[in-house]
C-alpha cells in the first residue's frame, strides 16, 4: 500500500490518476444530474396504488443523496491523505451504503409447510387440467424398416383421453426456490396412423398409447414485482417419459410389431417437448391470483393500509416468509410518521397454515393517521348520556361544583370538546395491550342563540386496555378505561379543584367516549389477503412489541 499526499485534482496515485479521475468526474456528473432532476413524486406521478410508486421514487432519490453524502464525506475536495485502493475495495464500500436504507416491515406473514401442502393440492389440480389441454402435434417421417425398406408414416388427430399425477411433492430449498417433483404420472392418448411402403402399398388405422413412469421436476422462484406483490416463475423444468406401450387398430398386424418402436420414440419425444411449457404456464397462471394481494386496502374515509412487500419472500427449510410494509396512511396523502418500525421475528410455530405478525408500529401508524385527519376529536353532548343518569351535561350539574358557572350561565346546556394533542401510543406486552392517550377537554356553555361560551380547558392523560380479535378478514378490537389524570390548563370561571370533576368525567368517558371508540374499533381494518380467502381456526396471541395471528386458510370460488 502506498500512502501519498495530493491536492484536490490529483489525490490518486500517479500511475492511476488520469483514468480514475475520469471515472470520478463521470460519477460526479451523473450524481449531480440525478440530484437536479425532479423526482417522480415532484412531477406528479401517481400510480394505481395511490402513491406507492412515488414513495419508491423518493426512496431511490434518498439513496442517491446518501451515496453523494458518502462521497462528500470520504472524498473531500480539499487536500487529503489518499490511500491506494483496489477497485474491489472501492465497490465493497459502495455496497455498504444501500444496506442502511433497508426498510423494516410492519407486518410479517409466514406460510408454513402445512400451507405449502394445501397450496400444492390446489395447484396440482390446476396443473392436471392444464396438461389435459396438451396438443400433441401431428407427426410424420420416413424410417427404413427391414425387410420392406422405406416406410412413410403420419400420426394425426392425437388427443389425451386420460392423465393422472398420483404422486407429487413440493420441497423448500432455502434462499433459492420451491422444488416441484412429480413421479409415476401417466398419460393415455388416442390417434390415427397412416403408412405407405413399397411405393404403392398404403395402410391406416387408429392407435392407443399408454405412457407410464412420467417424471417432471421443476424449480419455482418467488419474487416481489414492481407493485410489491409476489410473483412466481418456472425455471429448470425437466420432463422424462418412462415406459410407453402402443396398441394399433386396423391394418396388417405383422407391420405393427416392425414399426411400433419408431412410433413410440417419436411420440415420447413429442410429449417431452410439450410438457414443460405447460408446466411453466400453469405456474405463471398463479400470478393473476397472487396479484389480488390487497397491497393498498381502504379502511374508511380517513385511512388505508399498505401491505406491499418491502423485500422479496424469504425461503427457509420450513416456511416462506413475507415482509410487508404494514403502514396506515391518510387516503391520498402518504405521510410517514415520526417513528419507524423496529425489527421483530415470528416464533417457530408450524401448527397452522399461516401466521401473521402485526407490529405495534402498524397500529401506532393508524393512530398517527387518524390524529392527523382530526378523527380523534369530537363533541360530547347531553343526548349521548343515558337518560337514567343523574349527571347531565348542563350548568346546573357543573355549577354545583364550580359556583361561577351556575352564576354566569344559569339554566344552560353544555357541550364538551374532546381533542387529542398527539397520536395515541399502543404498547404490546405478553397477553396485554395498553393504549396511552393525551388530550384536552374543553367545556362550553350553549347560549340561547347557540353561541358557545368557553368555561375551562383540562389536560387529560388516559390509559385504556385493549382486547383484539379477528372477525372475518379483519382485525377488530374493544377498549376499557383504566385511568385518567386531569389538570387545569385554562379557566374562564375562576379557579377550582379539578379533582371535584373526576366522577363526572369518568362517567362521561365510560358512557359516551368509550362506546364511540368501540363502535369504530368493532368495524376493524382489513388483514392482508389474496383472492377469496377465509381464515379458519384462528388464534391470537399478544407478544412483546407485536401480536401474532395463527390461522388456517380456505379459498372459495
Amino acid at each position: 500500500m502506498t500512502i501519498v499526499h495530493h491536492g484536490a485534482s490529483d489525490w490518486l496515485p500517479d500511475h492511476e490518476t488520469a483514468q480514475q479521475q475520469k471515472e470520478v468526474h463521470k460519477y460526479n456528473v451523473e450524481m449531480q444530474s440525478s440530484l437536479t432532476r425532479p423526482s417522480l413524486a415532484q412531477t406528479g406521478y401517481r400510480g394505481a396504488t395511490s402513491g406507492m410508486e412515488a414513495a419508491r421514487a423518493n426512496s431511490m432519490e434518498a439513496r442517491v443523496q446518501q451515496q453523494q453524502k458518502f462521497f462528500t464525506t470520504f472524498l473531500p475536495v480539499h487536500k487529503v491523505t489518499a490511500v491506494k485502493m483496489s477497485p474491489c475495495c472501492w465497490l465493497a464500500l459502495l455496497a455498504l451504503v444501500p444496506l442502511t436504507l433497508a426498510t423494516n416491515p410492519g407486518v410479517k406473514v409466514k406460510l408454513t409447510e402445512k400451507g405449502i401442502e394445501y397450496g400444492k393440492q390446489i395447484g396440482m389440480a390446476s396443473l392436471q387440467q392444464k396438461l389435459k389441454t396438451m396438443k400433441v402435434p401431428d407427426l410424420s417421417g420416413t424410417e427404413r424398416v427391414a425387410p420392406i425398406g422405406k416406410v412413410k408414416y403420419s400420426l394425426t388427430g392425437m388427443t389425451i383421453v386420460n392423465l393422472g399425477l398420483p404422486k407429487s411433492a413440493l420441497a423448500l430449498v432455502p434462499s433459492t426456490a420451491i422444488s416441484l417433483t412429480i413421479t409415476n404420472a401417466f398419460i393415455s392418448l388416442h390417434g390415427n396412423w397412416k403408412i405407405r411402403y413399397l411405393s404403392f402399398i398404403k395402410d391406416s388405422g387408429s392407435f392407443d398409447l399408454e405412457v407410464n413412469g412420467l417424471t417432471i421436476t421443476d424449480s419455482i422462484t418467488m419474487k416481489s414485482d414492481e407493485t410489491g406483490r409476489p410473483t412466481v416463475s418456472s425455471v429448470n423444468c425437466v420432463a422424462n417419459v418412462g415406459s410407453a406401450s402402443i396398441k394399433f387398430h386396423g391394418g396388417a398386424s405383422w407391420l405393427y410389431n416392425l414399426f411400433s418402436a419408431y412410433i413410440d420414440k417419436a411420440l415420447r419425444s413429442a410429449l417431452q417437448k410439450q410438457i414443460c411449457p405447460l408446466v411453466a404456464d400453469a405456474i405463471t397462471d398463479m400470478n393473476p391470483h397472487l396479484k389480488t394481494l390487497n397491497v393498498l386496502a381502504k379502511v374508511d374515509k380517513y385511512a388505508e393500509v399498505q401491505y406491499s412487500m418491502v423485500t422479496s419472500p424469504t425461503i427457509s427449510n420450513s416456511s416462506i416468509d413475507f415482509s410487508l410494509k404494514g403502514e396506515f396512511y391518510n387516503i391520498g396523502k402518504h405521510q410517514e410518521p415520526p417513528f419507524s418500525p423496529t425489527p421483530f421475528s415470528l416464533p417457530p410455530q408450524v401448527n397452522n397454515i399461516l401466521y401473521i405478525g402485526i407490529s405495534a408500529f402498524t397500529i401506532n401508524s393508524a393512530g398517527f393517521v387518524y390524529n392527523n385527519a382530526g378523527a380523534l376529536s369530537f363533541y360530547i353532548t347531553d343526548d349521548m348520556i343515558p337518560p337514567s343518569s343523574p349527571i347531565r351535561l348542563n350548568t346546573r350539574t357543573f355549577g354545583a361544583l364550580i359556583p361561577e358557572i351556575a352564576k354566569r350561565f344559569p339554566g344552560m346546556m353544555m357541550k364538551l370538546l374532546v381533542k387529542t394533542v398527539k397520536e395515541p401510543t399502543i404498547f404490546f406486552e405478553p397477553n396485554n395491550v395498553t393504549v396511552q392517550a393525551s388530550g384536552t377537554v374543553t367545556a362550553y356553555a350553549i347560549q340561547t342563540n347557540t353561541t358557545l361560551s368557553p368555561l375551562f380547558v383540562l389536560n387529560m392523560e388516559g390509559s385504556v386496555s385493549a382486547r383484539l380479535y379477528v372477525t372475518g378478514m379483519k382485525l377488530a378490537g374493544a377498549v376499557t378505561l383504566n385511568k385518567i389524570e386531569m389538570t387545569l390548563e385554562t379557566t374562564y370561571v375562576g379557579q377550582f379543584q379539578v379533582r371535584s370533576l373526576d366522577n363526572i368525567f369518568l362517567m362521561v368517558l365510560k358512557v359516551a367516549v368509550i362506546p364511540k371508540v368501540n363502535a369504530r374499533l368493532e368495524k376493524g381494518f382489513p388483514l392482508p389477503s389474496i383472492g377469496k380467502m377465509n381464515l379458519v381456526n384462528t388464534q391470537l396471541q399478544v407478544l412483546k412489541d407485536y401480536m401474532l395471528i395463527g390461522t388456517d386458510v380456505q379459498f372459495t370460488g
